[in-house]
């Protein structure tokens, strides 16, 4: 073997003292000793031999920047071993972000910074002011947020500034150790995995991060995991499941990342193979929505025992501006296809998807984040203390059945195998209502053309020649009726009660337990007619509902209502109870003998005569009643005319009584607790109001309680009494000439 020697060659620089490896190296194969192989690669290629020189330059950093800092905090939050997470406080705060539906109490906000602004530069007291609008900021909040659209639970939930996984997780544990890498060669940012502890016992953590800010949104993919991320996530599940870690997995992404190089690399198997191995897994699993729950790359970490769901955030299959896409051909109808998808926890909750609903604080989760993150560690305490007291097979059981009963009967949903009409099948898709136009005219324009029309209506029963207007009158009546149909349906909103009454009608729809629902519905209506003064719209309700009732009043055939006046006496008279006590008193009144001329002669027969006639008058009057009729006086006019006067007399008694100052310092201080409430005043407000109510109904009471309008009262009532004392067939009448209904009574039983 040739024998090595050092090469003549010097070398400058860094490495000039020692002689390199390729110099020292000698070609065996050729024979060539001595020759350093740089040099001989160059007498090949007929090169000039020169010298040349090799710089090596260390690049300096910060010293202890990552991962460990200089001075660790043994004491900080989620123990020590945070140090080594990326995971760091945003050095700025984010910036606020205010959603559309939001800025009616923004502009609240900024009228009570104003209002602080001008006290601060004027020196003046506005304290009262102040609490006023912070009174009414603070209802007009709940009641946002009371009743959000789903619409608005999805913009919630995508809030930019709403409390990522690692946020909640860094405020419920106390130490934490995330764990990286699919052992396949990438570590997905998308999805996060890791050790931590609460309460002293050990859980196995993943989720999906989004980013803080547009930075990070991009460095984690704005939470949409690749393969890497759920195969990360499948190791830690096995790792949990070997040690008898219990899982817990927060779902916030809008769906897995679907690019080309994930579906390369099998996207969708990943996510299949997570599905199949939860069901299998010896361990409790809780999953939580913190955010949105988008399809499949919400469900490759979802197959839980128990699911829970924030307040505010949606579990969906499609998003709903892909849903509207699809169905409506527009985005712009994906709030409407938000609320047919049934997305938000309380929809879930009664399919039975999602098992509890987490609260948030009014505004959403990122108006107080540690706040929210309590919330979820009680959450996760009390569903864990149930789960883990279960054995293994009733675990995977109860695992197995939750995903089961999705879409059975048993929950509301729906059965394989009925058939269905061939004419149903075909005619599948429901045919969407017209829509009709509610409230295209103003309240005065209405009852202007209300007015018209019954001078029309009173014009054509004076002349016979002229056509009555019947098919304007009906127009308008059902006009009326959609008007009023409208009012309800917006008072209904405005009280917050809307669902209720759906929830009762899909009941009433499935016809189950009709004896409890029958209940529910009248305390329901009366629920809602107690409520019914405080909605919005109520002084247009009752205007509305007021013109119905004239233009009936107006719109009456009175030949028509003659003859089935006619038709429902011929009735009454034959029913069997009826016709029994007039033939009884006839016959007693045959077998003594008497005529229609001797009654007067029998006054015990004339009284039972007398007595059996006030008693089927007042069973009619029932029967007219039903009707939709109300029996007058003959000299209703001259009556009409006396209540009015004296009505008008305590009217203007009553304004005297209002524009005093005491009362209308009252009257002032109701309105002003009225629009602080709000729509939804609580029960201490309730009292309060009608509290004041009862005091001003007092003092009016008091003012018109003299001796001289309690004698006129007394006197028009007893006037009102003895005109109202004629028979039957002398109360109803039509204009002019009267309305029979029967012969006379005296006459009937003879």
């Amino acid at each position: 073997m040739g024998s090595m020697a050092q090469s003549p060659a010097l070398l400058a620089g860094n490495l000039a003292s020692k002689p390199t490896a390729s110099d020292l190296l000698g070609s065996l194969c050729n024979g060539i000793c001595d020759v350093p192989l740089k040099a001989l690669g160059r007498s090949r290629l007929g090169a000039k031999r020169r010298d040349f020189s090799i710089v090596a330059k260390v690049k300096k950093g910060k010293k202890h920047d990552y991962p460990w800092p200089e001075d660790p905090d043994l004491n900080v939050k989620g123990g020590v071993l945070s140090h080594l997470s990326p995971f760091k406080p945003l050095k700025e705060k984010p910036k606020p972000v205010t959603l559309d539906f939001e800025k009616p109490l923004m502009d609240l906000q900024k009228k009570i910074v104003d209002v602080q602004k001008m006290a601060n530069e004027t020196g003046l007291d506005f304290s009262d002011q102040i609490i006023s609008l912070e009174n009414k900021y603070h209802q007009a909040l709940k009641d946002l947020y009371t009743h959000l659209t789903p619409i608005q639970r999805v913009n919630i939930a995508r809030h930019p500034n709403r409390p990522t996984f690692l946020d909640h997780i860094f405020n419920i544990t106390e130490s934490f150790v995330e764990l990286h890498g699919d052992r396949a060669g990438y570590d997905d940012p998308a999805i996060v995995t890791g050790l931590g502890t609460i309460n002293g016992r050990s859980y196995m953590f993943m989720g999906h991060q989004k980013g803080r800010n547009t930075k990070e949104n991009i460095q984690r993919n704005f939470g949409m995991p690749t393969p890497h991320g759920y195969r990360k996530a499948l190791r830690m599940m096995y790792y949990a499941d070997h040690h008898g870690f219990p899982i817990v997995t927060f779902i916030d992404t809008p769906g897995a990342y679907a690019d080309l190089k994930s579906e390369e690399l099998g996207q969708g198997e990943a996510i299949a193979f997570n599905l199949r191995t939860m069901f299998g897994l010896k361990v409790p699993i809780l999953s939580i929505v913190i955010g949105e729950g988008g399809s499949g790359g919400a469900l490759a970490i979802g197959c839980a025992n128990k699911l829970l769901m924030l307040e505010n955030a949606v579990f969906y299959v499609a998003s709903p501006e892909a849903c509207a896409a699809i169905l409506w051909k527009t985005a712009k109808a994906s709030p409407k296809a938000a609320e047919k998808l049934r997305i938000t926890a309380p929809e879930l909750m009664k399919l039975q998807i999602c098992d509890g609903a987490i609260p948030e604080p009014l505004g959403g989760g990122h108006t107080d984040p540690h706040w929210t993150s309590q919330q979820i560690k009680t959450a996760i305490i009390e569903s864990m203390d149930e789960l883990v007291n279960m054995d293994t097979e009733t675990l995977l059981k109860h695992r197995a059945q939750k995903f089961r009963k999705i879409g059975t009967l048993e929950v509301g949903g729906f059965q394989e195998g009925i058939p269905v009409d061939p004419i149903r099948k075909v005619n599948m898709k429901k045919k969407e209502d017209p829509i009709v136009p509610i409230s295209m005219t103003s309240e005065s324009e209405l009852r202007d053309e209300v007015e018209k029309l019954k001078h029309q209506v009173l014009e054509a029963s004076k002349s016979s020649a002229t056509e009555r207007p019947e098919t304007d009158l009906k127009e308008m009546m059902e006009k009326l009726e959609r008007e009023i149909d409208y009012e309800y349906d917006e008072a209904a909103k405005a009280l917050g009660m809307e669902d209720k009454f759906l929830i009762l009608r899909e009941e009433a729809a499935k016809g189950r337990n009709l004896p409890s629902l029958v209940e529910r519905i009248e305390q329901l209506k009366g629920e809602f007619a107690k409520n019914l003064p405080f909605a919005p719209n109520y002084h247009g309700l009752e205007s509305k509902i007021e013109m119905l009732k004239e233009l009936s009043k107006s719109g009456t055939n009175k030949d028509e209502l003659k003859i089935e006046i006619n038709k429902r006496f011929g009735e009454f008279m034959n029913q069997p109870d009826v016709k029994h006590k007039v033939e009884t008193l006839k016959a007693e009144i045959e077998n003594l003998g008497l005529g229609a001329s001797d009654l007067d002669s029998s006054p015990e027969i004339k009284e039972k005569v007398m007595r059996l006639n006030g008693e089927l008058e007042t069973e009619f009057k029932a029967v007219l009643k039903s009707l939709g009729l109300q029996v007058l006086p003959k000299n209703q006019d001259a009556v009409l005319e006396k209540i009015n006067a004296f009505s008008e007399e305590v009217h203007m008694i009553i304004d005297d009584v209002v524009n005093s100052s005491d009362l209308k310092e009252r009257i002032e201080l109701l309105k002003a607790e009225v629009e602080i409430l709000g729509n939804s005043p609580d029960e201490d407000s309730k009292a309060k109001i009608q509290s004041l109510v009862a005091e001003m109904k007092q003092t009016i009471k008091e003012a018109i309680a003299f001796p001289e309008l309690k004698e006129k009262h007394e006197r028009l009532t007893a006037e009102i009494l003895e005109s109202s004392n004629g028979s039957l067939d002398q109360q109803v009448e039509e204009e002019d000439s009267q309305v029979k209904v029967n012969q006379d009574a005296n006459r009937s039983f003879v």
